[in-house]
């Protein structure tokens, strides 16, 4: 097995110098075998540096995989040996594999939006299954001293963010996604700290970008999130508070800078008030 993991690394620095071209006799369905055994590898430098390079620069080049096998890749990577894998788990090295499995999947949602190829019944798995895995993560962690990034949150938001402007997307499916942000910041246990919010930020400024949500609905869900500010004073009330008010930090600055959106951005300053225990 180490012998494997250690040949296959090389190879994979082989490729990266190549511009991750095969050589003859290889076969991109074997590589893809041996990334998806290790994408969730507890070294950062293989998992991170190698195996996502390597997944982002095949799913982007039309050439190198069809329709049909970007839709067996995303069937593999939405499994519960990937991204659902030993979900719920904390504090231990499984998140790697689920929070890896995420980003190949907003690549292939990515070339979907560009040139559709998964069916309404495809959509449908997509769309629940990455709901589902944002409601029932539960490892945070951002960077890690030793094993690099995790980023569970970041990753997901990335996936969902693909996924809101698929043609397949409607009301909703906006509304859906929304309700899994709010969860996400109203989590419970972790204070977001490695921009997470950013990330999480891109999905909904991406909805008022494109026009995906009417502008009141999106204004009542922005209201929605200062309701944790009345909630009884508990860690579970901070938590969602100091979340969501970095959150709507980042999509006002964002939004700011348009100024059709001033009626949004007025909602974000009133929501942003409400969480703020320190405004005057």
């Amino acid at each position: 097995m180490n012998d494997t993991r250690t040949s296959f690394m090389l190879t994979l620095k082989r490729m990266e110098a190549e511009h991750y071209t095969l050589r003859e006799g290889e076969q991109i369905q074997d590589v893809l075998t041996l990334m998806l055994r290790y994408i969730g590898d507890p070294d950062p430098a293989l998992r991170d540096e190698l195996i996502y390079p390597a997944f982002y620069a095949w799913i982007h080049d039309e050439t190198k995989l069809s329709a049909a096998e970007l839709r067996s890749l995303l069937y593999t990577l939405l499994d519960e040996q990937h991204l659902f894998y030993q979900i719920g788990s904390e504090g231990d090295s499984s998140v790697f594999t689920r929070a890896f499995s995420s980003l190949p999947i907003a690549l292939i949602v990515r070339r979907h939006r560009q040139n559709p190829f998964l069916n309404q019944a495809d959509y449908e798995q997509l769309k629940d299954s990455l709901l589902r895995y944002y409601r029932e993560e539960k490892d945070l962690r951002g960077y890690l001293s030793e094993d690099g990034w995790a980023h569970s949150a970041a990753h997901g938001a990335d996936a969902l963010m693909e996924l809101v402007q698929c043609p397949e997307s409607n009301t909703g499916v906006q509304l859906e996604v929304l309700a899994a942000i709010a969860g996400m910041l109203h989590n419970g246990h972790h204070i977001f700290h490695d921009e997470e919010d950013e990330r999480i930020a891109s999905i909904v400024d991406t909805m008022i970008e494109k026009e995906l949500l009417p502008q009141q609905m999106i204004a009542d869900w922005i209201s929605s999130l200062a309701l944790c500010a009345s909630w009884p004073r508990s860690r579970n009330q901070v938590i969602a508070r100091v979340n969501s008010k970095n959150f709507l930090r980042c999509l006002y600055f964002r939004r700011a800078r348009d100024i059709r959106e001033n009626g949004l951005t007025a909602d974000m300053l009133a929501a942003e008030t409400a969480l703020n225990k320190f405004a005057i």
